[in-house]
């Protein structure tokens, strides 16, 4: 779902479009409408591997009873700065957004807080979660695992999903800082995309069902799987992450779910770790400014630019223009809310 543009979408047009399909494949109208805006954000900030082009995975995985939309997760206060949350086997945005208030409590009382999100379903992109937390003048890192796509370095069969890290930091004078980065060599969903539409990938990305290298998206996708990104240090993330967001949490492991039941089942089964931090609390109370500093010596010594600067320059684009949509996916679209 990612043609040329022939229509904008205002972003709220896009984010009601969204709500109708959620609410018609049984999510209920408080899931729906976090689960709406945070597809509809990706797509307006231009993280196109997580908006739109996922709405038929979400559809599908609620149509095979994978996933609840209706869930409503429990909330625990279980010590000074852990809070921990059951998703009940529904989407990890309701859930977090749910815990969120008494996460942020703690972080204001202890300088410090830790969530654990378990039985859940997270398919959208990392920086969504963490960006709020830099605009309120929190550091925020988090973690989740997915579905076992990524062999080991070394190894010959998937273990780890692709395991993503987000952080996010406030910055003085400009937009905060903010990265989202798999632990594999490439996302899953730039694969999907790359197979659609005929493009082969970088080598290093993958192997194939025999253990081979290859540039085939659809060689990985069929059998295959991806690399970590730089060898043995992006296995040892994506391993961290399988400890912080399964073991930790009490989430499912990568490759310990079994959704072989449910067919059209696309939504990984695991778990989600986050730790906030008051910066305020490190005493020199310029943390914001000194953010700035390290991030413009970056720029002075030859980086172009940084992460999250597209993403911020694309969302101002889509506020004055509206959201490109082709026909095409704006009629997909339509009848996936009418279905």
């Amino acid at each position: 779902m990612t043609d040329a543009a022939d229509t904008y979408f205002p972003y709220e047009d896009l984010v009601a479009l969204l709500e109708r399909i959620f609410l018609r494949n049984g999510v209920s109208k408080h899931n729906a409408s976090i689960l709406a805006e945070n597809c509809a954000g990706c797509e307006r900030d231009g993280s196109l591997s997580h908006g739109i082009f996922r709405m038929p995975g979400y559809v599908s995985s609620l149509n095979s009873a994978w996933v609840d939309g209706k869930a409503v997760p429990e909330v625990e206060d279980v010590g000074p700065a852990f809070v921990r949350v059951d998703a009940k086997g529904g989407f990890t945005q309701p859930a977090f957004f749910a815990a969120r208030p008494l996460l942020i409590e703690k972080v204001k009382q202890n300088g410090v807080a830790v969530l654990a999100i378990r039985r859940s379903h997270h398919f959208s992109a990392l920086w969504p979660d963490v960006e709020p937390f830099a605009d309120e003048g929190l550091v925020a890192l988090t973690a989740v695992n997915s579905m076992a796509c990524v062999v080991p370095h070394g190894g010959r069969k998937a273990v780890f999903g692709t395991n993503p890290i987000a952080f996010a930091s406030p910055r003085e004078g400009s937009a905060p800082f903010v990265f989202d980065q798999a632990s594999s060599a490439i996302a899953h969903g730039d694969v999907q995309i790359a197979a659609r539409s005929g493009h082969e990938l970088k080598t290093g990305m993958g192997v194939d069902r025999d253990g081979q290298p290859t540039n085939d998206p659809k060689a990985i996708l069929d059998g295959g799987a991806l690399l970590p990104f730089g060898g043995h240090k992006g296995n040892s993330i994506a391993l961290m992450v399988e400890i912080l967001s399964a073991a930790l949490t009490g989430g499912y492991f990568s490759g310990e779910f079994d959704w072989s039941g449910h067919k059209g089942a696309q939504t990984p089964f695991t778990g989600q770790f986050f730790v906030v931090i008051d910066p305020e609390r490190g005493g020199n109370n310029v943390f914001a400014h000194r953010v700035s500093e390290i991030c413009d010596l970056v720029l002075e010594a030859g980086q172009d630019r940084l992460p999250g600067d597209r993403r911020h320059l694309t969302r101002a684009k889509a506020a004055l223009d509206g959201i490109p949509l082709s026909a095409k996916n704006h009629e997909t679209l339509r009848a996936m809310a009418e279905a």
